[in-house]
């Protein structure tokens, strides 16, 4: 370990934060650098314990305590080489993810867990500068071609392991340019473009063949990749929303957020809508976000950029304790309430409450939301006299996600889907269809960009031993 004694020494730093005032006036980053000296003593809080249960916490097994006593000691060549021998992308889990790997930190059973996610993108981004990051092509060839559907973090992984074991890989993506919803979901004040970009360099210069603007099941067929590839993996995440179906949903002005947030981050990065429907903006509205997850403060953070003139997030379940809640003890993950930076940024946050109806104007337009204050879960009884309304303008639903879309290259390939919708897949991540794999949101449902990193990598190993006989490609173990 770095420093014996430096958990008793050092106290959690954060990560800082550009001021509110400054930021909710454009869309780059919230989250600033940290000097390396600061992290440095940061990594030294890390105690090296006999059982690192950070490990377990970390979706991808990341080998955290042997990159925070290389960063101790000031060896980030090192530090890079062991953090991407498992995340092919820390720069986004060091900016996105929500640390599970802090939650489980031994130290953060009585005192403030070790600043884990800071080290991680301070990493990274050093090595960036450094140009310890290159371009790593196979040494040979295959000759095998695999096919990936889907450029978001799981099939971005995929493609990076694939391609390293020497097969040709091509990447289709139905939009405009390649990554999914770390491009076109997770806004710019937490994820700049640029970030995507610039690892996606280095894919290409590795052999990593992207195909955009194809929409697989429509333009492509199933037959057309089959004849085409010898291995096909489903990367496409879980896009079907979940719908409200209450009195009034059918109003204007009522979107889904993955209609809202697409539309600024593409306006940000000038590339054009696509939306017929026309544009959907917060500015001067009365903005209610029903759903009280990361895509509702994405659309919080957005509507305060697109200067509402009011917002409002619903959320069903009770409000969370301030600590962690004795019903998930060390090291599982906490029930405690989590502020986002777009929640400092104005508006009101309620919780326990149902949304009944919406009632609008003569031309069509939702004016008003009708709810309830409800009991705890799991019945959410309606309270006597608990019935509210609240002025709305535009009402954005963000209350999770039911799957993949069902139908086109699902019925084309053939394979099965499980209870939930998902596509079932076995322990070597193949589904019901043979050469066809799944991996991410479209396996295992809604999830973590760390977990959809973790499935790509695992899912590329398997991949590999089909079709090669053998892999020695790492397979995440869970």
């Amino acid at each position: 370990m770095g420093k014996i004694t430096g958990f008793i020494e050092f106290q959690r730093e954060e990560i800082g934060k550009r001021p509110v005032e400054a930021r909710v006036k454009d869309y780059f980053e919230v989250y600033q650098p940290t000097p390396a000296e600061r992290v440095r003593t940061q990594a030294a809080r890390c105690m090296d314990c006999g059982v690192p249960f950070c490990h377990t916490g970390c979706p991808v097994n990341n080998i955290i305590p042997d990159w925070n006593d290389l960063v101790y000691r000031d060896r980030w060549e090192e530090a890079i080489r062991m953090l991407h021998a498992t995340n092919n992308f820390p720069e986004f889990t060091g900016r996105i993810c929500p640390a599970p790997c802090e939650a489980a930190c031994v130290l953060g059973i009585n005192e403030p867990p070790v600043s884990i996610k800071m080290i991680e993108r301070t990493i990274i981004e050093r090595a960036w500068e450094s140009g310890y990051v290159k371009p790593e092509p196979p040494a040979h060839r295959t000759g095998k071609k695999v096919a990936v559907i889907g450029s978001g973090p799981a099939g971005l992984a995929a493609a990076q392991q694939l391609n390293r074991a020497g097969h040709t890989v091509t990447v289709f993506e139905k939009n405009a340019k390649p990554g999914g919803l770390l491009r076109y979901g997770i806004p710019d004040f937490k994820l700049e473009k640029w970030v995507i970009d610039r690892r996606l360099g280095q894919l290409e210069a590795e052999g990593v063949k992207f195909h955009t603007n194809a929409n697989v099941g429509e333009e492509i067929t199933g037959e057309q990749l089959r004849a085409g590839f010898d291995a096909v993996l489903l990367a496409m995440g879980a896009e079907r929303p979940r719908d409200l179906s209450i009195p009034g949903r059918e109003l204007k002005g009522i979107h889904f957020a993955m209609e809202f947030l697409p539309q600024q981050n593409k306006r940000v990065s000038k590339e054009e809508t696509g939306y017929n429907e026309g544009e959907i903006s917060a500015t001067g509205k009365h903005v209610i976000i029903i759903g009280g997850g990361d895509t509702g403060a994405d659309c919080f953070g957005t509507s305060a950029r697109q200067r509402a003139k009011s917002i409002t997030q619903l959320e069903l379940f009770p409000k969370p304790p301030a600590e962690r809640a004795a019903s998930t003890p060390w090291p599982m993950w906490p029930l405690r309430l989590r502020t986002e930076t777009s929640h400092e940024e104005g508006g009101e946050r309620v919780w326990s409450v149902n949304t009944t109806s919406f009632t609008g104007d003569a031309e069509g337009n939702v004016t008003q939301l009708y709810g309830v204050r409800v009991g705890a879960p799991p019945k959410f009884e309606p309270e006597a006299g608990g019935e509210f309304s609240l002025p709305a303008d535009l009402v954005l639903l963000a209350m999770g996600f039911l799957g993949p879309k069902p139908g086109g290259i699902a019925d084309q390939l053939g394979y099965e889907l499980d209870a939930r919708g998902n596509a079932k897949a076995d322990a070597n991540y193949m589904t019901t269809a043979p050469g066809v794999f799944a991996a991410g949101d479209v396996r295992r449902g809604q999830s973590l960009v760390v977990w959809a990193i973790a499935e790509g990598r695992s899912a590329a190993h398997a991949v590999d031993k089909y079709l090669m006989g053998t892999s020695n490609l790492p397979l995440v173990v869970r």
